[in-house]
Formats: C-alpha cells, sequence, structure tokens
C-alpha cells in the first residue's frame, strides 16, 4: 500500500493547488480560532467545492460541540473529520455515529507512556494521527514546532491506519518515511514562509521527497530511528 500523505492547514486556491497538483491524498483546513490556520465557513466551501473528487477533504476541529461540528458538515461536506482536541474515546464514538464520517483522532506523543491510549482510540476511530504533544504553556495542541521522538514509534504495529506528524517538512520527511515506515505522513506548517502562509514551492518538494522515499522503501535497512530535527522559524502539525 503507497503512503498516504495530508498537506494540512490550507486556506487558498493557489496553494490547494500545489497540493492537488503534486499528489497530495488528503487536503486538511483547519476550524479553530486560535490557529492561524482557521477558515470561516464560506471559504472552507470554496476550496472543498475546488478539491472534491481530487482528494479526500479533511476538517480538523478542536473539541468541538454538536452545533460547530454540523455546521462545518453541512457547509463543507468533509470526507473526514480530525479531532485534534482532547475528546474522549466515548467522543469520537458518538461523533462517529452522529455524522456519519471516518474520524481521525490525533495522539499527542512525548514519552512511551503516552503509547498507553492508543489502543482506547483504535477501538472508535478510523485513523490514528501521531503528534508531538504540546510543550507545556502552548495555546495549540498541535503546530508547536516541536518532534516527538521516532523511536517511540519505530515498528509500532496498530490494527488502524495512522499518519505521522509533528516536526515534518520537505528535509526531513524522507528520514521519517525510511525509519519509521508510517502508512501515512501529516504536514502543515512544515511547509509554511511563515504561520499560517503556506509556500506551493514547499509543499511541492515535501510531496516529492515523501513520494521519492516511499518508493524506494524496502531497498534499505535502518537500524534505529533518531529523532526529527526541527525547526523554531517553523510550527508542524495541523493545528
Amino acid at each position: 500500500m503507497s503512503l498516504e500523505i495530508k498537506i494540512c492547514g490550507l486556506s487558498t486556491a493557489e496553494t490547494l493547488d500545489a497540493a492537488l497538483g503534486a499528489g497530495a491524498d488528503m487536503v486538511g483546513m483547519v476550524f479553530f480560532a486560535p490557529s492561524p490556520r482557521h477558515l470561516d465557513l464560506a471559504a472552507a466551501a470554496t476550496l472543498a467545492a475546488r478539491a472534491r473528487g481530487k482528494a479526500g477533504i479533511v476538517a480538523l476541529t478542536v473539541d468541538a460541540d454538536d452545533a460547530t461540528l454540523a455546521a462545518i458538515v453541512d457547509a463543507v461536506r468533509p470526507d473526514m473529520l480530525q479531532l485534534h482536541g482532547k475528546e474522549s474515546p466515548e467522543r469520537v464514538a458518538a461523533i462517529r455515529a452522529r455524522f456519519g464520517l471516518p474520524v481521525m483522532k490525533a495522539i499527542g506523543i512525548a514519552t512511551r507512556e503516552d503509547l498507553a491510549a492508543l489502543a482506547a482510540y483504535e477501538a472508535v476511530a478510523d485513523r490514528l494521527l501521531l503528534d508531538a504533544k504540546p510543550p507545556k504553556g502552548a495555546v495549540l495542541p498541535g503546530g508547536n514546532g516541536v518532534a516527538f521522538d521516532w523511536n517511540l514509534v519505530a515498528g509500532l504495529d496498530l490494527a488502524r491506519p495512522f499518519m505521522l506528524s509533528g516536526g515534518l517538512d520537505p528535509e526531513n520527511v524522507a528520514s521519517a518515511v525510511r525509519l519509521i515506515q508510517p502508512p501515512g505522513v501529516d504536514v502543515s506548517s512544515g511547509v509554511e514562509r511563515a504561520p499560517g502562509i503556506k509556500d506551493p514551492e514547499r509543499i511541492v518538494a515535501f510531496l516529492r521527497a515523501a513520494r521519492a522515499a516511499d518508493a524506494a522503501r524496502g531497498t534499505e535497512n535502518p537500524t534505529g530511528a533518531t529523532p526529527a530535527h526541527t525547526s523554531s522559524a517553523r510550527e508542524t502539525s495541523p493545528s
């Protein structure tokens, strides 16, 4: 199965077209007011119409209530809901049942103990997104320019597909794919020139690097994973 690649936090036709043209499997739109990537429903609906049928449309929310989710679903008609807050397994199951859409749940990872939460969410979500846990005092649940130690998930065998996120960019995604061999990767601020401002060239570079690494999977025998490098100038992950 080929690597699935998601470009999240898209907000303009130009950057959406760059992602679609370079072969993104999923495109994400953020509905979280504190984020520099937040979209209103009208703008998101326009972008979704442009992407429909070309890539999966993912709507990212953070601890949203049912009324907010209903408004997003009605206006944007996403293919998947991404829950990036503190939603419990019970809340994830309820959202999936109420809206009849696949759900991806983000899980913050900092230590091996954080992996214990995966089993409960595997039982109720369609896929998981493994992201760096936000540092103390962070406003956003993700997108804080931090990568977690990839050794924690090297060789991870889950019943549900997962996407690797947190600290990824065009420069390190190939290493992540080779070392972790994830089913998917997800990037947002790693392809930005400033918070919330996507760079079409970096979007294309990320997709090319990830695809090349995926094509080469199985030809190398890495001895172990190492932590990703990070850049304080960029936030990474889709919030």
